[in-house]
């Protein structure tokens, strides 16, 4: 009898092991269940939070809920950032002779929109996200009437914003901080090798991007669009009368009258031609031949559909690889 007492009792132990341990599955398996309504499994299958709507405050101090996943976007002139960040925009900035050409390999099949952004062009495209690049673009009762189309953000309030703090400031609006950075320290690293290269092939010698455009001449500023990469960023020595213009202006190219053009030193010349096709007359003026990098045949020339009139991680990275082109042997 105390065989079978004991018996019975070993048995009734190990049943309520077995119970207790089934009941621990079904919490377990529970709480598994649970976690997968607030987690979502990524392409490594490891699990990510849910994206959610969140509030930012923009550039000029308005709080804009950003929807979880913007899908219809437009961000008129931006789109070079996006297109660095792998978002395509549901219509792209155009003026009435064109787009940006050189984004036309990400963006060939994205309708246009006139570069303003009327807002019945804007309604038409129904944004979940408007992105403006300056306050001048909201100026007015602009931006209650953007806001009421879709979340309107402003990215900065100057006139021309430093690109870098925009790619910045466009991955947060996304949630896509860290890709953003990962961009810029791929150019920044891209820069300082080009940089070493152009020190050792040219040294010191000047350059200077010029634009030609109805047979009048524009220089670009020293700090600004293409002058940031061929003088921040790579190095070269700015002429002075590049750094003279520069000075007294604040816009990214900056006519040059003949007078100043016959004063330009520049050792190399980076010309972005837009009469290319019709006669390009003004380069067979005396002035223009006389320029020692014309004299030398250190003119290396790119049509408007270049990067060249752009600013942005892409056009900035095509401008370098231009310029390593024209001077590196």
């Amino acid at each position: 009898m105390k065989f079978k007492s004991k018996f019975y009792i070993i048995v009734s132990l190990l049943l309520l092991v077995l119970l207790l341990a089934a009941c621990g599955n079904d919490e377990n398996e529970d709480a598994g269940q649970n976690d997968d309504t607030s987690a979502e499994q990524n392409d490594n299958g490891e699990e990510s939070a849910e994206k959610t709507d969140r509030t930012l405050t923009d550039a000029m101090g308005n709080e804009v809920t950003i929807p979880a996943e913007p899908k219809r976007v437009i961000a008129s002139y931006l789109e070079d950032y996006l297109v660095a960040l792998g978002i395509t925009p549901v219509a792209q900035w155009s003026v009435s002779n064109g787009t940006q050409d050189y984004l036309q390999e990400s963006l060939k099949d994205v309708p246009t929109i006139p570069y303003d952004l009327p807002l019945e062009a804007v309604a038409s495209f129904k944004p979940d996200l408007l992105i403006m690049d300056s306050a001048a673009m909201v100026e007015g009762n602009k931006y209650d009437q953007y806001s009421r189309i879709a979340p309107t953000y402003v990215v900065g309030t100057a006139q021309n914003n430093d690109w870098r703090d925009e790619l910045l400031e466009i991955g947060k609006v996304f949630g896509e901080e860290e890709k953003a950075e990962q961009v810029l320290a791929d150019y920044d690293e891209k820069a300082a090798d080009a940089k070493e290269q152009i020190q050792e092939a040219i040294g010191d010698d000047s350059a200077a991007a010029i634009w030609l455009v109805s047979n009048t001449f524009y220089v670009v500023s020293e700090s600004l669009s293409s002058g940031d990469v061929l003088y921040g960023d790579l190095g070269l020595t700015a002429p002075n009368v590049v750094k003279e213009i520069s000075e007294s202006s604040e816009a990214n190219w900056s006519e040059i009258s003949l007078e100043k053009l016959a004063e330009l030193d520049a050792d190399h010349i980076f010309l972005i031609n837009s009469d290319k096709g019709n006669g390009s007359e003004m380069l067979q003026d005396d002035i223009w031949q006389n320029i020692p990098a014309v004299k030398n045949g250190n003119i290396y020339e790119y049509e408007a559909d270049s990067s060249w009139l752009y600013t942005g991680p892409i056009a900035n990275t095509q401008m370098i690889d231009d310029i390593l082109s024209d001077l590196v042997k």
